[in-house]
């Protein structure tokens, strides 16, 4: 079987950790997106307050199959 996929970027946030933010970002895709298939890690960045991490931000990749 052979399958055809389309990619897009989505950004997720979260205060918790990388993990969460990833997470986050897939089940908000998921109420509108079916067949969501793998995900890779494009960017990694943070934001600093009192020089402490205040959250996460991660940008991934999704593909998914076409119908």
């Amino acid at each position: 079987m052979q399958h055809t996929y389309k990619h897009i970027e989505l950004t997720g946030s979260s205060e918790k950790s990388i993990e969460d933010a990833v997470q986050g970002a897939l089940s908000k895709a998921s109420e509108s997106l079916h067949g969501m298939r793998w995900f890779e890690v494009l960017d990694t960045r943070g934001h600093i307050e009192d020089g402490r991490v205040a959250h996460w931000q991660v940008t991934i990749k999704v593909g998914f199959t076409l119908d």
